[in-house]
């Protein structure tokens, strides 16, 4: 769908990077603007959900435009326009037919440089907040992940939701929206990237035309500093009345920059993704242990976590826990067939080109890249790396990452709380005596 004539990046006077990708296949521009320093990461941990409850507030309008006058302009365009935040950065959503574009873009920059975060508006988020938060305890899955990621990232905010905690919320007043927008939403931290039916030129010389005006403040953007996670590994349980235990094994892993990015996709890929990875077929398909099961591992600026996870029948619960830790041990202590690497290339390459079939999907993917500071390049360096991985590096880099396993049971106490262990994880040894007790 797209060719690489066709992408541009620009830089305006006042620090704006655009991206341009042109897409005649239909009458339509779809846009992110992000912002590079902000998100979860740029909350302090005191007032977490700070950067969620701005992407919320931000579409209630400005001081001379009202919330309900901004939805109207949206819908009589037909067009899309919404907000969200990232543990690495903060994004805008736009999409509209192309004779469009240029009044959802200004509304659009209207919003970003004059919110008036209504305190109505505030009270009624944080209440709404709240409630997701109170509901997600009743899921065992977000139990298990939540307390999970508190032991992997402790003092850190990929440790907590990205809503925020019900203790954070209710701190977040008005002013800290204020203190956020001034400190962060500067032209020199904007990426803007579009894909669609227009002229690179001509849409290059309109958003410069829209933000020109908007000028550098004159002190330095102020970027938080988090400890890198070092917490030993530990096994965390919650007893939860459920009909299901829900197991999870996680590993700290590299971030986006890191030389073992590639290898930990792939091995991702090849543990969790799809009906023929490695646990889906060994896990249910012919055990039987697992209602759901599944691996991911996020692409993070710092350091991310490879995590594996399944639901089970509460009685299950040691043994799935074991075959989870012993899929990982393998990695460690075989390299992959030829085949099964093959295989996992492919469908990690063909997944990759999946992703960007729609001006949407381009659009988020170039100004990502060009957010987390890895340059539109990656979209032909990435492939390239993981066409040319071998099952040595697979091996080594399991070696590196898959030892000291975090583990997460949320489940019926009589079959969980059994599990539960002070002592932290360590050695191969420990791991599998971790899984098979009991």
């Amino acid at each position: 769908m797209r060719c690489h004539h066709s992408l541009q990046r620009r830089l305006l006077p006042n620090g704006i990077v655009v991206v341009l990708t042109e897409n005649p296949a239909a009458d339509l521009v779809a846009g992110r603007i992000f912002l590079r320093q902000a998100g979860a990461c740029w909350d302090s941990l005191p007032k977490a959900g700070l950067s969620q409850l701005l992407a919320a507030l931000i579409m209630k309008g400005t001081p001379t435009l009202s919330a309900q006058t901004v939805a109207e302009t949206v819908e009589s365009l037909g067009a899309h326009l919404g907000s969200e935040a990232a543990s690495d950065y903060w994004v805008i959503n736009l999409k509209t037919i192309t004779a469009d574009f240029p009044p959802i873009l200004a509304l659009a920059a209207r919003l970003l440089r004059e919110p008036a975060f209504p305190e109505d508006e505030l009270r009624l988020a944080k209440h709404q907040t709240l409630q997701t938060l109170q509901s997600q305890r009743s899921q065992p899955f977000n139990v298990a992940f939540q307390q999970l990621r508190q032991a992997m990232y402790p003092d850190h905010p990929y440790g907590l939701s990205l809503l925020g905690t019900e203790t954070s919320l209710p701190q977040i007043t008005r002013q800290d929206l204020l203190d956020y927008h001034q400190a962060y939403f500067r032209p020199d931290n904007f990426v803007i990237s579009l894909s669609g039916n227009f002229d690179s030129d001509r849409m290059a010389a309109l958003v410069e035309k829209t933000f020109q005006d908007w000028p550098v403040p004159a002190q330095s953007l102020i970027c938080p500093q988090w400890p890198v996670p070092v917490s030993a590994p530990q096994t965390s349980v919650t007893a939860h009345n459920s009909q299901q235990s829900v197991v999870m094994v996680g590993y700290l892993g590299a971030g986006v920059k890191s030389a073992d990015y590639a290898p930990l996709k792939l091995i991702n890929t090849y543990l969790g993704a799809g009906l023929s990875s490695r646990l889906f077929v060994r896990l249910r398909e012919k055990q039987g242990l697992a209602y759901d099961v599944s691996a991911f591992y996020p692409t993070r600026l710092q350091s991310s976590q490879l995590v594996m996870y399944l639901g089970t029948a509460p009685e299950k619960t040691a043994l799935a826990l074991g075959e989870l830790l012993r899929e990982a041990e393998r990695l460690t202590e075989e390299p992959l067939g030829a085949g099964e690497l093959d295989a996992a290339k492919n469908k990690l390459l063909g997944q990759y080109a999946l992703g960007k079939q729609t001006n949407g999907e381009i659009a988020h993917l170039f100004g990502w890249y060009e957010t987390l500071g890895l340059g539109v390049a990656f979209d032909e360096t990435f492939p390239e790396r993981i066409r040319a991985l071998t099952t040595a590096e697979i091996q080594s880099a399991a070696q590196r990452y898959l030892r000291r396993p975090y583990l997460s049971l949320a489940g019926p106490a009589e079959f969980v709380e059994p599990l539960g262990s002070d002592r932290p994880l360590g050695n191969s040894e420990e791991i599998k005596f971790s899984g098979r007790d009991n």
